[in-house]
């Protein structure tokens, strides 16, 4: 079909590109060859080189290899954003083995599911986690537990004190059980023989979990030229950045494909410093601002809106920032007004999903549309068609489903072909999003065909939340919705009909939820 969107494309933005046959992890490798004094992380105060990060990843490798990984295990990485995260990452792709990225905000029960969906048998968790993990252990596959301690890459005096404080305070050192390793341990203590895998390509190098477009959740299976391939787009689609250049801002969570490939995958492409924030906190956030001042600041509106409204914004120089790309929900004008007067950098609004590693449209830096998702990226085509046939092609400004194909497409659904039957159809990925397409070739979303709900860039699937729900032995019935909310966007409201002659208050169905669901999907 014509690409009548390329016109819209800045200076300089090539409208296909070549995507190397190559495993993910050569642009580490590269990058660390290349530049090997690069500062690559930034974690409280201590940093990283590039031939370090390497190194740490290759050390990783060699002990899952001595360990026994064989080529397609899966490995789930149970972290928040840290080094510890990217090592592990890499390294479990060095070896040939399949990252599971997992939510550290995940309920046990959750955990579970995914761990014995993935069929994982090795697990790197955060010490503060690590009981969670041991309680479900014994449900699931795992063999193999490796617990990081996010103390061991601060500063000395920074580790002194948390050793003294938070330690003592939070119970942060557990004791372990047997098959169970520090993760400093396992590193140090193997022999450092590489591993013998040969990874192709077309291997798959994470399967990445949703809800999809029927809200259960499942794997999406995105091989090592998905994830290089949406890297090169996003790194094509800013062709004025320059390798070494950039300090990219990381307070997105990493197990999240958006952050996955945004900020690491698309950062160590171009060899910028990493700023790592383990979790989002206001202050922390614009804290680190002040002392490691960022260019690039992918984010999600909740995000923004938090930085526009801190009472004390004033005392924060922002100029710094160059390029912010929006995704996970949609950007409201006013906001990114605000935040682009505050700062003097552009918010590049954008869209995506987990099927496709994410990122399929962004708007043009010189030719940005308020209101819309952008256009395509480079090797990327995208058609609005209708919703009965989900074939013919729908008139400029009339609704219908947005489908998607290019090289960052997944390769299908982990173990359910039925449901990748649904979603890839005659090479299209088929979103489950309502979009429009205007005259000059920019899309807009206007609904969804699924039910998700998206609170604070995290998607929620009503179906989870409702079997939650019938769980509870007072609840006959129940259905979660999303409504409208001033700074998450979106959270999630629950109706309920109780049992014949029960009764229960709002608290007691709360709890309930808080004891089996993520936080940010609590109605």
């Amino acid at each position: 079909m014509e690409k009548f969107w390329l016109k819209n494309y800045d200076p300089g933005v090539p409208h296909e590109i070549e995507i190397p046959d190559e495993p993910l992890f050569r642009s580490l490798e590269q990058t660390a060859a290349k530049y090997p004094n690069q500062t690559a992380t930034v974690f409280m105060g201590a940093k990283l080189a590039y031939s370090e990060l390497n190194r740490l990843a290759d050390r990783f490798a060699a002990a899952l290899a001595e360990m026994g990984l064989k080529k397609g295990d899966r490995v789930s990485i149970h972290l928040p954003n840290c080094p510890q995260f990217i090592i592990a990452y890499y390294g479990v792709l060095k070896a040939g083995g399949v990252v599971v990225p997992t939510n550290p905000l995940y309920t046990e029960r959750e955990l579970e599911h995914q761990l014995n969906n993935s069929g994982a048998e090795t697990i790197v968790t955060l010490s503060m986690l690590y009981p969670k993990v041991k309680a479900v252990k014994e449900r699931t596959k795992l063999k193999k537990v490796i617990v990081a301690y996010i103390k061991d890459y601060f500063p000395p005096v920074l580790r002194l004190l948390f050793t003294l404080f938070k330690e003592k305070k939070e119970g942060h050192r557990p004791a372990l059980d047997p098959g169970t390793v520090t993760f400093q341990d396992f590193i140090c203590n193997c022999k450092g023989n590489p591993p013998a895998a040969e990874v192709a390509a077309t291997d798959l190098a994470v399967l990445l979990y949703t809800g999809g477009t029927t809200g259960v959740p499942k794997g999406a299976m995105l091989t090592h030229r998905n994830l290089l391939a949406n890297a090169l787009q996003i790194r094509n689609w800013l062709p004025s950045l320059k390798e070494t250049e950039d300090v990219l801002l990381t307070v997105l969570p990493l197990f999240h494909s958006y952050a996955m490939t945004t900020c690491m995958n698309f950062g160590i492409r171009m060899a910028s410093t990493m700023v790592l924030l383990p979790r989002f906190d206001i202050k922390m956030l614009l804290e680190t601002i002040k002392k490691y001042p960022p260019t690039l600041f992918p984010g999600v509106p909740t995000l923004y809106t938090a930085v526009n409204n801190y009472p004390e914004i004033g005392k924060y120089n922002l100029r710094s920032i160059k390029f912010c790309i929006s995704g996970a929900a949609a950007m409201p004008v006013e906001v990114q007004k605000q935040f682009e007067a505050l700062t003097g950098g552009k918010i590049l609004e954008g869209y995506g999903l987990s099927e496709a590693s994410p990122v399929t449209h962004v708007n043009p830096a010189n030719h940005r549309k308020p209101g819309c998702i952008g256009v395509p990226v480079a090797n990327t085509v995208a058609r609005v068609v209708d919703i009965e046939t989900g074939v013919d092609d729908v008139a400029t400004g009339t609704p219908g489903e947005l489908i998607i194909q290019g090289p960052q497409i997944m390769a299908g659904y982990w173990n359910r072909p039925d449901e990748t039957a649904l979603t890839l159809r005659d090479g299209w990925l088929y979103t489950g999003d309502i979009a429009e397409i205007d005259e000059d070739g920019y899309f807009k979303i206007v609904d969804r065909k699924k039910e998700m709900i998206i609170a604070g860039g995290f998607n929620i699937y009503p179906r989870e939340i409702e079997e939650v729900l019938y769980a509870h032995p007072k609840v006959k019935e129940g259905a979660a919705v999303g409504i409208p909310h001033p700074y998450r966007g979106e959270t999630v409201k629950v109706f309920i009909v109780l049992q014949d002659g029960q009764t229960a208050t709002e608290e007691e169905i709360i709890e309930h939820c808080r004891q089996n669901l993520a936080k940010y999907k609590v109605p």
